[in-house]
């Protein structure tokens, strides 16, 4: 099925296609859920197809089919194209991609959108195979116009040539080679021959923008006649609205509209402040009947009771086995370590506040804002306003952040924004602002856990047999994704698939995911945010109880379990932060994460009881690395937001209402607090894995193992520091 073209008319056919493929109804042999979502859309691409165009000029553009929040993934995007296609990097520019499933879906997701920490990952060939296709139209042209064999033409930094003397360059010749047919399996370069990819010269293309506030994020459109709407949400999650009081509103000088919609009740104005003072001036009934009510720690007390057998799960909170070797049943012997661990609720706390522009009605369904997953945007959109997803078009932003809190299945903020704009109607832009208070109380968080670790020594002081029992809540519950085999991912990797299992004889991991009110979702990392302290602060306790250096004993398993990676990594970060300074006290954790291997070798001493990081030495292998300096900040960035969730982070309820509403409650890291960060790259000729989230599970434990080496005692909950 091919892409509609411009002024495409759906019939009834296609929205009867569509509704099948987003209800879950039978596919149409030979059509993917991109192309079926991608109907309506409108497509028109150059010459040199929907990845890369060049201007008269010669400047060339690569079109990112993923958003940048500030990972800086455009710049590694765009050296991928650029080195194939041996085009100036100076020249080279980042343009963000229309949302079109069939053409921009992330291979690995099926769906426009990034996470996962997949944007190089998915689009490494695809890019290449662009690029290529690129250079050798040009080679083509240059032949053509020359009379000399394509075999005999060069290209490098934009400028085609010949032995012969001529030259040319892509301005001069991007006529004639948009004439040419871009070849279906272009000839890609060895690695080896790569010029760009692998420098220093791979920098951010946005940092000028960024540094000069030029750059457009959703709080800077401004569109004629646009309104300015906040909602008023419900204190306790699943509260409904039962009735409101908006005369007091109504009276607020700007105020335009006030009227409930599915999330609460809209406040519709002439500007921020007066959209804000007339939320304030509510006065709303909530129905909390159906409203989750209970406190974290009594949501926490029922994880304990499941995880030691004292309360039974049933239904969806049924046991489910993440991994299993051996004779789970046979008891215990020798040395028996135990350990349980705590992980709160953690807040997303992006820099940029949820936010979204949405025009609805008049013949238009536009948003303009970061879109995270465009597609499941679309969809939600379309279902709300009555349009084809396809048809609905979204001008993607740069957004202040998300670890993941700008992909959820709802596209709840955005979903707010479309309901208000078509009850506004005709096509007005309406803007959608959320406050910092919003978002720390009305959103989505990474979930409450609690681990329950037993492991048994064999005589040689390894692990013989380990029990796991991990509890909490599913993320991907009631997501339109379809279920695999087995529990929820999300909920158990890291442990699962862990080389420390793979080197014990007798394993018995199960998972248990009571349903609670509270919405949980990803969050930077996802499930290694917990299962990387589980496994790395169980090892140097085993270790210690065994009498074994931590790092030998890591090196020890890693060798039982075949994991190179881990070893290399675990070898590396050592090497290079050698012996730790006077009064500093070093702890190591290895995890992987997303393809990535990352081990970090942290300084940690007490000041004032509490935890101070002085310096992070991290040793990375993501296979071929796209851009060091690129990769280093990750580093250095996954640090410090996993610290500061180690330190302080932590959501907590009372009679099921959000305590921390802002950052004075819900401390962040300060930057007098951050440490040091060293990066080492492993060599490596594999595919490049993800780099965006790796970097964050690993700091924690390393703290922890630390910490343990100082005082001798685990740390068996988060947050280090807790709340006077």
């Amino acid at each position: 099925m091919n892409a509609p073209a411009k002024g495409f008319t759906p019939s009834r056919r296609d929205v009867l296609v569509v509704t099948a493929a987003t209800a879950g109804g039978a596919l149409l042999v030979g059509c993917s859920p991109a192309t079926l979502l991608s109907i309506g859309a409108k497509t028109d691409f150059g010459a040199f197809g929907p990845f890369i165009k060049i201007a008269p000029d010669g400047a060339v553009t690569v079109i990112s089919k993923h958003i940048e929040f500030g990972q800086g993934n455009h710049a590694g995007l765009a050296a991928i194209a650029a080195e194939e296609l041996d085009a100036d990097w100076d020249k080279v520019k980042v343009e963000q991609a229309p949302a079109i499933a069939k053409v921009y879906q992330n291979i690995g997701m099926g769906v426009q959108g990034t996470g996962g920490s997949s944007a190089i990952a998915n689009s490494w060939m695809q890019l290449r195979q662009a690029g290529a296709a690129a250079r050798a139209m040009f080679v083509q042209a240059a032949a053509a116009r020359w009379s000399v064999p394509a075999g005999e033409v060069t290209v490098k930094n934009g400028v085609v040539g010949h032995a012969s003397g001529k030259s040319a360059t892509f301005g001069e010749l991007v006529a004639d080679a948009a004439k040419i047919k871009p070849p279906e399996n272009p000839t890609l370069k060895d690695p080896k021959a790569f010029t760009l990819i692998g420098t220093d010269r791979v920098r951010r293309k946005d940092s000028a923008a960024k540094s000069t506030g030029t750059a457009r994020y959703t709080q800077d459109v401004h569109l004629p006649n646009m309104l300015t709407a906040m909602v008023a949400h419900a204190p306790r999650f699943g509260g409904k609205v039962k009735s409101f009081d908006d005369k007091a509103a109504r009276a607020v000088p700007g105020v335009v509209d006030v009227f409930k919609i599915p999330s609460g009740v809209a406040v519709v104005a002439s500007s921020t402040w007066a959209a804000r003072q007339g939320r304030d001036a509510l006065k709303v009934d909530w129905d909390d009947a159906k409203a989750e009510r209970r406190s974290s720690d009594e949501i926490m007390a029922q994880y304990h009771a499941i995880a030691s057998g004292q309360q039974t799960p049933d239904g969806e909170a049924k046991w489910q086995v993440f991994q299993t070797g051996g004779d789970p049943a046979q008891p215990m012997s020798g040395t028996v370590v135990e350990a349980a661990y705590d992980f709160p609720f953690l807040a997303h706390a992006t820099m940029e506040p949820m936010n979204c522009v949405a025009e609805i009605g008049g013949g238009k369904h536009k948003l303009t804002f970061g879109s995270q997953i465009p597609t499941v945007d679309q969809l939600n959109t379309g279902k709300i306003a009555g349009a084809l997803p396809g048809s609905v078009e979204i001008e993607t932003l740069f957004a202040g952040g998300s670890f993941g809190r700008r992909a959820n299945f709802q596209s709840d903020y955005v979903s707010e924004c479309v309901h208000i704009a078509k009850h506004v109607g005709d096509g007005r832009p309406v803007k959608l602002v959320w406050t910092r208070e919003d978002d720390m109380t009305a959103g989505y968080y990474r979930p409450m856990v609690h681990h329950a670790v037993k492991v048994s020594l064999g005589a040689d002081g390894f692990p013989a047999h380990w029990r796991h029992r991990l509890v909490t809540q599913s993320i991907m519950k009631g997501s339109p994704i379809p279920a695999g085999k087995g529990p929820d991912a999300t909920a158990v990797e890291g442990a699962m698939g862990s080389p420390y299992l793979k080197a014990t004889p007798i394993v018995d991991g199960q998972v248990s995911l009571p349903p609670a009110g509270v919405p949980v979702l990803w969050w930077r990392s996802v499930g290694a945010t917990h299962t990387a302290f589980v496994m790395e602060h169980t090892i140097d306790q085993l270790a210690r109880k065994a009498g074994k250096d931590p790092v030998e004993y890591r090196r020890a398993l890693y060798q039982k379990a075949k994991a190179d990676r881990h070893l290399a990594a675990l070898n590396l970060a050592v090497e290079k932060a050698g012996k730790a300074a006077d009064g500093w006290t070093q702890g190591v954790a290895v995890h992987e994460s997303f393809g990535t291997v990352v081990a970090q070798v942290a300084e940690v001493k007490l000041d004032g009881g509490v935890p101070k990081v002085g310096r992070v030495v991290c040793a990375v292998d993501c296979g071929l690395a796209i851009s060091p300096d690129q990769i280093a900040a990750q580093m250095e960035g996954g640090v410090c937001y996993g610290l500061s969730a180690a330190l302080y982070g932590q959501i907590t309820m009372k009679n099921g209402i959000v305590d921390q509403k802002n950052f004075d409650a819900y401390r962040v890291l300060r930057m007098s607090e951050a440490p040091t960060v060293e990066t080492y790259i492993v060599p490596s000729a594999n595919k490049p894995s993800g780099i965006g989230e790796p970097g964050v599970p690993v700091i924690a434990p390393a703290v922890a193992n630390a910490l343990l080496a100082i005082s001798g005692k685990p740390t068996l909950s988060l947050p280090f520091v807790k709340p006077a």
